[in-house]
């Protein structure tokens, strides 16, 4: 199984009047709960921007994300599942339940670690 980031960019839910943001946040999570039954869910979150800091290699602290960046990420998904198309899928009920698109990138394995995490007794 691959893992995949399904993301969407801070702004990209703006559109949204306030008083449908409920009914947002309900198709949302009844998504999660359709991905979660079908233990395809790692874990999802939404970000808050502005309260990003980059932390340099020599521990310096500065605010907000780096300067060249020229979108944020709003929020994402991870799912595990068989296939990009599988990902595809979910991430096509993802941006329906969001009202936005959603970018959709492959997470490079890494054996080691998912071996560290097997041993912690965790998933991912």
């Amino acid at each position: 199984m691959t893992r995949y980031l399904i993301s969407f960019n801070a702004g990209a839910m703006d559109h949204i009047p306030d008083e449908e943001i409920p009914d947002v946040a309900k198709a949302s999570h009844a998504v999660v709960q359709e991905a979660v039954n079908a233990g395809v869910w790692v874990f999802g979150a939404g970000l808050q921007s502005q309260q990003a800091s980059v932390v340099a290699t020599d521990g310096m602290v500065t605010d907000g994300p780096y300067p060249e960046t020229k979108e944020v990420i709003g929020g994402f998904s991870i799912v595990e599942v068989d296939s990009r198309e599988e990902a595809l899928a979910w991430a096509a009920k993802i941006a329906a339940s969001c009202r936005c698109a959603q970018e959709v990138r492959q997470l490079m394995p890494d054996p080691e670690q998912d071996a560290m995490l097997r041993q912690a007794d965790r998933r991912w």
